[in-house]
């Protein structure tokens, strides 16, 4: 029963859900980390662009971010130095049309496209025979779906997904009906609407965007662009395809799922108990406060919590993948 009683406890003047946050999203961590870019040609014609730190290390862990980031946010700076430290060789990745330059397809990125994180483990193994996967937000989502929905290639001994919304529909009627949430979901939907009009200019047969300034909810923005510019029939049905918890029941390695009960973007449905309950390789760990990539503490200054939190389940992972797997076999065995 991985029900993780949680460590974490937020500085008095920090506990609020939107404090940590919003403070959590100006942090300036890793910046003098030097990643390697590289190019992955897909095989639908389209890139992805691709973030190193190798220090010549035998584990790598791959970084996914959340929605309209990239590579290059303060999180994943932050994760990315402090797993160097522990050991491990980085790669982080730029969803389609995340990494400062279009991409070449009409389609962007989703919260489910599970077949572009493939791409990137499928390249990253030929030399890594130990991967973990980490994710964050959206990216933690697409983490935990990739686990949950087929078998993960034979080299991912294990994930992580922080404040990620399992539940898809859940969290964008949090975020496009609760008042305080307007300031995140303003900043979100100016985003994708910017990426939108960018397509339309490149593909005026295929995108109108007439209009799109003035859809100020993810159920319009969604229902008009996101579900019909990668095949899915409306919202709703985007939503329930690409959501990561009808899959956690499956997962097969040690998952770590740490989500903050302040967080402003999940709902209680993005808090998976039953299926923790159930799972024995699914960790699940739901901390008072953290906000949404936040889980700020002062530890030598102001600083994430969750990069030790990660390098140490990381740590306890690695020789327990075999150990998850058989008791996940027993417990499915009639």
């Amino acid at each position: 029963m991985p029900l993780v009683t949680s460590t974490f406890r937020a500085p008095a003047f920090l506990r609020n859900g939107h404090a940590q946050t919003i403070v959590g999203a100006f942090l300036r961590r890793g910046r003098q980390t030097k990643f390697e870019p590289d190019r992955l040609e897909l095989a639908d014609g389209d890139f992805l662009d691709l973030r190193w730190l190798r220090q010549g290390r035998e584990r790598l862990a791959i970084l996914s971010h959340g929605l309209e980031g990239s590579a290059d946010e303060g999180y994943i700076r932050g994760m990315a130095a402090a797993l160097a430290a522990a050991g491990w060789d980085v790669l982080a990745w730029n969803f389609r049309g995340c990494g400062g330059e279009p991409n070449r397809l009409v389609r962007l990125y989703h919260s489910g496209a599970t077949e572009d994180l493939s791409a990137v483990i499928e390249h990253a193994t030929a030399n890594y025979a130990r991967v973990a996967l980490i994710g964050f937000s959206l990216g933690g989502n697409l983490a935990l779906k990739y686990m949950g929905e087929a078998p993960p290639h034979r080299s991912v001994m294990a994930a992580v997904a922080i404040s990620a919304p399992v539940d898809l529909a859940a969290s964008a009627r949090m975020l496009d009906q609760r008042w305080s949430n307007r300031i995140y979901l303003r900043r979100f939907i100016d985003s994708l609407i910017a990426k939108v009009e960018a397509k339309a200019r490149l593909f005026p047969g295929e995108i109108d965007a007439q209009g799109s300034r003035n859809l100020r909810t993810f159920q319009k923005f969604d229902d008009r662009y996101t579900s019909r510019l990668h095949g899915f029939r409306d919202a709703a049905d985007y939503w329930k395809q690409a959501s990561a918890r009808q899959f956690l029941h499956q997962i097969t390695r040690p998952t770590l799922l740490l989500n903050a009960r302040n967080d402003p973007f999940l709902a209680p449905e993005c808090f998976p108990f039953p299926e923790a309950e159930q799972n024995p390789c699914l960790f699940l760990e739901t901390p008072e406060s953290g906000g949404h990539l936040g889980f700020l503490e002062f530890a030598d200054g102001l600083r994430p919590w969750f990069e030790k939190r990660v390098t140490d389940f990381l740590a306890e992972a690695d020789g327990s993948s075999e150990d998850c797997s058989v008791r996940c076999s027993q417990r499915k065995s009639p």
